[in-house]
């Protein structure tokens, strides 16, 4: 296009346009000062759109010459934003229009002049110079800290009795059979205690420290029977005596075996503080009391058997034997016994016209599934009753109750009076500080009262949190189950918790339960739902 009379010029880094009036010269548009400029070599220049309408308008009607700025050089510019928790700083660049580009050094000096000193980020930095431009590219990192780890205790035996059984969200105890019983000697390392560490600490990236937090620090639990710390080593626990181990939280104790051919009358009665393996048999009458587990390789005849821990029959409990453990008891089979077990009752075969108790579950035939079976007598645990065979036609009744813990329902019975007697204290203070706030405090007792309706307050409170903890644990007898693996026979009596079902017809392998609807339901191995 012809443009005679109209020049650029450039002074200070500023483009300014000279026009003169040009008869017969054509029209001038912006695209033509547009390329003008390109060819000029100010095409990237940072143009003013309104200065050049402007100006390709007065090219063609101004009759005077003029002179006006179109362009100018811009160098590139940065921002940095610092985040509020100082752990992140980011740059955005805008390109050069003409001008002069950001350099590393100038980055760098800007990220020092705002406080950024610690984890700049140079490969980033290298990369967003390259590319000229960027848009809040994080440049620097702070480090959070590292917390220490609490101390850890680290059981040194194999295959060590657990006698702290673990829920599921089932409400239902891992069972394991446990086997031989596990022994220790005299001097065994026990449990290794792994010292917390300190942490490491974290940083800002304006070079502000974050404190770590140390470790927990916890040392093994005291006192523990039959175990002791190393003498020469203060993080190892070793054995003093030869006997059980049985772990806990922060330690080991070692109970004491009494090992016995069997227990007769020339044996006598057994008490002892610890464990009790009989390699033989416990005979009619024949009593034996131990804070840890009994373990029979025989049978039980009659017998009474109390353990805090677990009770392990190889043989069978029959003959009108009592049975009452902390923990499980597992036997051959049971017949016209007394078995109660703070966890699970565990019976390989079947149990006959048995007085069975359990705070979790029983699982009968577990290891007959064909023919183990639950005839006669009564079963009650909370969450499970599991059995081949349930009933029979050529016995009498059997009951069968689930979804109730006796042990449960007391000590809520109990809470629930506690809650009733503190909220009635709690009343009658607010009640002694408004009368002593309206009469006057001429005794000066106003503060000690208000401090005893505040204490009666908490533990109110501590009582309503502890209902509803317990209120949980009961709630999760509504979904107690019994299940028959092979099916139901004879009279059955079943219950879960209030709800009752007097069962007189045959049923197949299945379950019954709670339906949502608050009754009692058989449920197939196909699925189908059947009311009882």
């Amino acid at each position: 296009m012809d443009l005679s009379g109209i020049s650029l010029s450039e002074t200070d880094g500023q483009v300014f346009i000279h026009a003169e009036p040009a008869p017969g010269r054509p029209a001038v548009d912006v695209p033509a000062l547009q390329a003008l400029l390109a060819q000029s070599g100010y095409g990237h220049y940072q143009l003013h759109a309104e200065a050049l309408a402007r100006a390709a308008n007065d090219c063609n009607t101004q009759p005077s010459p003029f002179d006006r700025l179109l362009a100018q050089r811009c160098d590139a510019t940065m921002q940095l934003q610092v985040a509020p928790d100082e752990m992140t700083a980011a740059l955005s660049l805008t390109p050069p229009q003409g001008g002069r580009a950001v350099s590393l050094e100038e980055i760098e000096q800007a990220l020092a002049a705002v406080g950024v000193v610690f984890g700049i980020d140079y490969a980033a930095l290298h990369q967003v110079c390259e590319a000229g431009c960027c848009s809040a590219v994080p440049v620097a990192f702070g480090l959070l800290p590292q917390n220490g780890r609490d101390t850890v205790f680290e059981s040194l035996i194999a295959h060590a009795v657990d006698r702290a059984p673990k829920l599921d969200e089932n409400g239902l105890i891992d069972y394991r059979e446990h086997g031989a019983v596990t022994t220790v000697q005299a001097g065994a390392p026990l449990m290794r205690r792994v010292p917390p560490t300190r942490g490491v600490d974290g940083q800002t990236v304006r070079g502000r420290v974050l404190a770590a937090h140390a470790g927990r620090d916890e040392s093994f639990a005291a006192p523990l029977v039959g175990a002791q710390v190393a003498s020469q080593d203060g993080n190892l626990l070793q054995a003093t005596i030869t006997g059980q181990p049985v772990p806990g939280p922060r330690g080991v104790h070692v109970d004491p075996i009494l090992r016995v051919a069997e227990v007769n009358m020339t044996s006598g009665n057994i008490h002892f503080e610890g464990t009790v393996l009989v390699e033989g048999e416990v005979s009619q009458g024949m009593k034996i009391q131990a804070s840890g587990d009994i373990l029979v390789k025989g049978m039980v005849d009659g017998g009474l058997l109390e353990a805090g821990g677990n009770i392990q029959v190889a043989g069978g409990v029959i003959a009108n034997a009592k049975l009452r453990a902390g923990g499980s008891v597992s036997a051959r089979f049971a017949q016209g016994a007394s078995i109660e077990a703070g966890t699970v009752i565990a019976l390989d075969d079947m149990a006959l016209e048995c007085e069975l108790q359990s705070l979790n579950q029983i699982i009968i035939g577990a290891k007959a599934p064909q023919r183990g079976a639950l005839i006669g007598g009564t079963a009650r645990a909370m969450m499970l009753v599991r059995v081949p065979l349930l009933g029979s036609d050529k016995g009498g009744i059997t009951h069968v109750v689930v979804g109730a813990n006796p042990v449960l329902e007391e000590q809520y019975a109990v809470l629930q009076q506690n809650i009733a007697k503190a909220e009635a204290a709690e009343q009658n203070l607010e009640k002694l500080v408004k009368q002593l706030t309206a009469a006057g405090d001429p005794k000066g007792v106003l503060e000690r009262v208000k401090a005893s309706r505040l204490h009666a307050f908490e533990v109110w409170g501590q009582y309503l949190a502890e209902r509803v903890e317990l209120e949980q644990q009961i709630a999760l007898g509504r979904s107690a189950r019994v299940e028959v693996g092979v099916g139901v026979a004879g009279a059955v009596n079943l219950a879960f918790g209030s709800l009752t079902s007097r069962v007189r017809q045959e049923f197949d392998a299945g379950a019954f339960s709670i339906h949502p609807d608050g009754h009692i339901v058989f449920t197939d191995l196909a699925g189908h739902v059947e009311p009882v």
